[in-house]
């Protein structure tokens, strides 16, 4: 039984009480994975604390809400970033939606009521689905969604529209990693131990992260990780925030973290350094990863990564050399058309030095987007459905059909990943709803992404903000944020937390849960889709048990009392799982796998035409797309808008002089943003943040080449020619 729901107006009924303090409600950050603990207070609110107070742009439409630490919460301990300091900003009507749109006659947006916005959006689905089928109807999901929110959307696909084309952008996240933690360990989740672990290793290697931009709480492990007398190794081809703090920093070429991993265990082997008792008992594939390994030798990876032998030994002495240690990979090894590999190949390095299933050792992915990690396991992703179950397994298709009440025989197959669904949009798909997500800012070769987006039938989205791709709708749905619903996120360390409802919507919006109940009911089907989260999180544990993500045994009530709960869980009684592994891997018969790999090109090379690497990632002040980010105003002071970044020697060969405008173009298309000049940055590499629309938008350029294995495109690396901007007029 839940416990009594906090006191005040804005209390949801359904929620356990918040250990509120003078009036505000405990929560959590919409933005990054770390998913930081925070205190909301509505506007009026009695007491006083550190915090930011929210209003409209500009500071129309007055405060609704005030940001307050909340230091017992463990994971970030009261530090927040500015964007998570900003983030009520955004809950003031002035800066977000709050009355429905449809396209009138004249290819308009107005306002509507949400009858007759509700009424188009089903009359659009349905006709699409009518005159081409039902596969004719894709929905695309976001890793920012909550897990009650991706539950109901990867329901109300297959059940609803009975359509096999579902994806979300959180393919676009960590789906190598995904991949490679399955075929290694058999289950996938981000860090298989708390983030706190980090701190109390001997050695960690980053790849291609930049935490201090990324998630700046969390750098302070790394700090205390170096205070209690361990190592920092960053890899990474620019010379970041992050690798500042490193003791030592490879940086090799875009593209070539798959050699540098291999040439580091190939000086494993070499040196002698190999684990080979944990190897026998507790892994296997080692005989046949080795060929592949021992072609790796350190002069050739020299070659191909630029990083000295030299760099390489030392790297391997502080690994090894460690009582324990960790390797942390994020995007930057992973969004490669070799990015599984590439993850494979680093897990191979822990495996064989013995660096896995112990404790303070192992290999964790740093999660992105708010609900990364969960977003994934509930049934948004083209091939699972909830509890990471496979959607093409007879019984965990049979497990979910009766929690669905459905025949496991009408449920759809796999359908298309992320990019090749939206590559198939106005042709094999011509109808949309869209939640959460905003691929014509986000998505790879973005301006042909835009195009398909234009050419559908039908296209619904439903968000907070006017982002760039809902301006393109037939029909927008405002729908409540973060601090507006209550709902649960599963943080970078699988631990599941509670979002609570703070403060009380504009009227004019409502929640996506009951948006999909209001769909469902006008195509036909009238139960099975509750507006109220905690019911639909109900009918998640359910769905979810027994699956490789058990929720089976957390509830809403006893992720209050413990300040999270680590899954799997599987039972009432069951402790939660912070550390996995350490018995056995969930692998059919307990070994971790080895997997052999072998180092290939990137999908595109720097050629005579195209000469420089073009690598792209996020900035302090800004998030993923920017659609919302964009519109609060410290953020935008510190970030204003895009930038190439570029080494000096390059910027002199270019004749470009500070903040002057630098044309990037690859094969997809054309950007220019202001020169941003760092000697931080290798002189054959630019660097373009991500933000961005418009003339500045580095998604533009990037490569849509995808992973065989995750489907994941190649984002961090591509070839591309530059130019110094000439004066017009």
């Amino acid at each position: 039984m839940s416990a009594p729901a906090a006191a005040g107006p804005t209390a949801d009924p359904a929620v356990p009480a918040a250990r509120a303090s003078l009036g505000a409600v405990d929560t959590h950050c919409p933005y990054c994975a770390l998913q930081c603990g925070m205190r909301v207070r509505a506007a009026g609110g009695a007491g006083g604390g550190a915090g930011g107070r929210a209003g409209g742009p500009a500071g129309e439409g007055g405060a609704v809400a005030e940001v307050l630490e909340r230091p017992e919460f463990p994971v970030n301990r009261g530090a927040l970033c500015g964007k998570g300091r900003t983030a009520a900003e955004l809950l003031a009507p002035a800066a977000r939606l709050t009355n429905p749109l449809v396209r009138d006659a004249d290819g308009v947006l107005r306002p509507a009521g949400w009858d007759e916005a509700l009424d188009r959006v089903a009359d659009g689905l349905r006709r699409v689905a009518t005159a081409h089928g039902r596969d004719a109807v894709g929905v695309f999901g976001g890793g920012g969604l909550t897990n009650e929110k991706a539950y109901a959307l990867g329901k109300f696909a297959r059940v609803v529209l009975r359509t096999s084309q579902i994806d979300y952008n959180g393919r676009f996240c960590m789906s190598s990693a995904a991949v490679a933690h399955q075929r290694a360990f058999g289950l996938d989740r981000g860090l298989p131990f708390p983030l706190a672990d980090v701190a109390r290793t001997g050695c960690v290697i980053l790849v291609g992260s930049n935490l201090a931009d990324t998630m700046p709480p969390a750098l302070r492990y790394l700090t205390e990780l170096r205070e209690n007398g361990g190592t920092l190794i960053v890899v990474d081809p620019r010379r970041t925030r992050t690798a500042e703090q490193a003791d030592l920093h490879l940086q090799p070429r875009p593209g070539t973290d798959l050699a540098l991993a291999l040439g580091l265990l190939h000086l494993v082997v070499a040196e002698g350094r190999v684990d080979e008792e944990f190897v026998a008992r507790r892994t296997s594939g080692w005989r046949e990863t080795l060929p592949g390994v021992m072609a790796h030798w350190p002069e050739l990876v020299e070659r191909i990564t630029g990083v000295p032998v030299p760099q390489l030994r030392k790297a391997v002495a502080l690994f090894c050399d460690a009582p324990a240690s960790m390797v942390l990979t994020a995007r930057g090894p992973e969004q490669q058309a070799k990015g599984t590999d590439t993850v494979s190949a680093w897990i191979n390095l822990c495996l064989a030095t013995g660096r896995s299933g112990r404790p303070l050792s192992g290999y964790g992915c740093l999660t992105g987007q708010g609900n990364g990690q969960g977003g994934r396991e509930h049934g948004q992703k083209a091939d699972q459905l909830p509890g990471y179950r496979k959607l093409d397994d007879p019984a965990a298709r049979a497990h979910v059909a009766g929690v669905w009440g459905v025949d496991p025989d009408d449920l759809p197959g796999p359908g298309r990943s992320a990019y090749e669904l939206l590559d198939a949009l106005g042709r094999d798909v011509r109808g949309l709803l869209l939640m959460g997500s905003n691929p014509v800012v986000s998505a790879p070769r973005a301006a042909h992404v835009a195009a398909r987006i234009e050419a559908l039938d039908f296209l619904a989205v439903c968000d907070v903000v006017l982002s760039e791709t809902a301006a393109l709708a037939d029909v927008v749905l405002p729908v409540t944020q973060w601090a507006e619903e209550t709902g649960t996120t599963t943080n970078l360390e699988g631990r599941v937390l509670l979002r609570r409802r703070a403060v009380d919507p504009p009227s004019g919006v409502r929640s996506d849960l009951q948006v999909l109940a209001e769909l469902a009911r006008r195509l036909g089907v009238a139960r099975g889709f509750p507006a109220d989260p905690e019911e639909v999180f109900a009918e998640l544990r359910r769905a979810s048990a027994g699956g490789p993500a058990d929720y089976s045994g957390i509830s809403y009530g006893r992720i209050a009392a413990e300040d999270g709960v680590f899954w799997p869980c599987a039972g009432p009684d069951a402790p939660g799982t912070p550390r996995l592994f350490l018995d056995r891997y969930a692998t059919p018969d307990g070994r971790a796998r080895f997997t052999p790999v072998q180092h290939r090109p990137s999908a595109e090379e720097p050629s005579p035409e195209y000469p420089y690497y073009l690598t792209t990632g996020r900035v302090l002040a800004q998030y993923q797309s920017g659609a919302q980010t964009r519109r609060v105003r410290e953020l935008n002071a510190a970030e204003p808008g895009p930038f190439v970044q570029l080494h000096p020697r390059l910027a002199a060969r270019l004749g470009v002089a500070e903040g002057e405008p630098v044309e990037v173009t690859s094969r997809r298309g054309r950007a220019v943003a202001p020169a941003r000049i760092s000697p931080s940055i290798r002189p054959d590499t630019v660097f373009m943040p991500f933000h961005w629309p418009g003339e500045g938008r580095a998604n533009t350029l990037t490569n849509p080449a995808l992973d065989p294995a995750s489907r994941m495109p190649e984002f961090k690396v591509c070839a591309v020619r530059l130019g110094r901007v000439g004066p017009t007029g």
